[in-house]
């Protein structure tokens, strides 16, 4: 009796030293459905590394891309593995704020990756972050509310439709508007939308000398469309809504349309969380007699930064939520809809995904009708869809989308935020030394 007491103890002595020995890694990640259910599944991951612990740090969109900036630019080290995505990568990378991700294991197959997501995360041959989930954009719409209206959504529709039907999808008796449309300030909440809708208007950033454009006709157009449509057909308080208030609206049956990633198919689609989710259905990004649907190409991703000092265990957790099986995971946990999309070709030629998720092919139509490096109709200096690929426009982004959301709560007209965007614009362009 006293030797099995004494071997109890001891096997008790030793898993608590284990457990104290084990290495914390700690993950920013943002506050969205995919990185939300990523966290509910870690225990797969400590099951198969049990020397290695989870540490979540969970934010708001615009505040992880601040804190994550921040602490990767001063070499801070506060996180081991940082969700970012393929604007910062390229930028990042070639700043030595990452690290090369060269072991991610002989099951690892990288080759399966959508090229388009893959190029634009490697930087002279190298794999710097790992996509989690790819989107582009595309239009959500309630089937039984157009049915009703009398419409019919067109295989191309066109900006001038979807304001049409907008209005005439609004009840505001029944508290349903007619569209729902990002208005949260930010270069990855409002600007993102609005960067994409002025594409494809036909309308850029930045002419071939980066001269700023906002005092030109398309700009003019789209922001001139957008708050008088959001005025007319939009929900209350607008200015405040980014993807998660808006996936919230549309959900609980409050959106006649949605326009934004193609990611938020598999949450408005799902019977458990949607009270719409058998009555969705989906459209291409519209545009303005361009042929250019917006260029919306973007993917959370999970990078490295360079100040870590527990590369070799976080590499290992990134392998893990982006691998295939990872995949498999969520598909035997909460069926195949709810699979991570857009980052694999293999997800889109399987027959159980294909049957499951409505929205696959209107998402690959969408990713593969993207070129981020022609981003307008008009020729441009820069890369990159619903962004600018350079490291200003992180804060000249959000400088200009405070002030276009101001716009859109009508604190200020479409008017004086255009100047007030290009006078800016001019600025911080000339100061950078873009503009000579």
């Amino acid at each position: 009796m006293r030797l099995r007491t004494f071997m109890l103890g001891l096997c008790s002595a030793s898993l608590f030293a284990f457990a104290a020995h084990a290495e914390t890694i700690t993950i920013a990640t943002v506050n969205n459905g995919d990185m939300i259910r990523m966290q509910k599944l870690t225990d797969d991951f400590k099951k198969k590394n049990p020397d290695i612990d989870v540490q979540w740090v969970t934010l708001e969109e615009n505040v992880l891309r601040e804190r994550v900036t921040t602490d990767i630019a001063t070499k801070g080290g506060q996180y081991d593995i940082v969700t970012i995505g393929n604007y910062e990568v390229p930028i990042w990378a070639k700043q030595s704020w990452l690290l090369a991700l060269d072991n991610l294991g002989k099951d690892y197959d990288v080759d399966d990756l959508l090229p388009a997501i893959r190029g634009g995360l490697t930087v002279d041959g190298k794999l710097y972050a790992a996509p989690f989930y790819g989107e582009s954009a595309m239009i959500m719409y309630r089937t039984d509310l157009f049915e009703k209206a009398g419409l019919k959504m067109p295989e191309k529709p066109t900006w001038d439709f979807i304001g049409d039907a907008a209005r005439k999808l609004t009840d505001r008796s029944a508290g349903v508007s007619g569209i729902c449309l990002r208005g949260k300030a930010g270069w990855g909440e409002n600007m993102a939308f609005l960067t994409a809708m002025d594409n494809s208007f036909g309308g850029r950033w930045f002419d071939e000398k980066w001269q700023p454009q906002f005092d030109q006709p398309e700009w003019k157009k789209t922001m001139d469309f957008y708050v008088k449509l959001m005025k007319d057909a939009g929900p209350e308080g607008a200015s405040s809504n980014g993807f998660n208030e808006n996936l919230t609206l549309f959900q609980q049956g409050k959106c006649g349309m949605w326009i934004d990633a193609t990611v938020a198919a598999s949450f408005v689609s799902d019977p458990k969380n949607s009270t719409v989710a058998d009555k969705v259905g989906y459209a291409i990004f519209p545009d303005e007699g361009t042929s250019n649907h917006g260029n919306w190409l973007w993917s959370w991703n999970l990078a490295i930064p360079a100040s870590s000092q527990k590369a070799a265990s976080a590499e290992k957790f990134v392998a893990w939520a982006t691998d295939k099986a990872y995949t498999e995971l969520v598909a035997s946990k909460e069926g195949w809809a709810s699979a991570p999309p857009g980052t694999r070709t293999s997800l889109y030629k399987n027959p159980e995904y294909q049957k499951a998720a409505p929205f696959a092919a209107p998402t690959l139509a969408a990713m593969d009708a993207a070129d981020i490096t022609k981003p307008s109709v008009k020729p441009v200096p820069y890369t990159g869809g619903q962004f600018v690929a350079i490291p200003e426009f992180q804060g000249l982004g959000t400088t200009v989308g405070q002030l276009f959301s101001a716009a859109l709560a009508g604190q200020m007209s479409v008017d004086d935020a255009l100047a007030q965007a290009q006078q800016v614009s001019v600025r911080e362009m000339t100061k950078a030394g873009y503009i000579k």
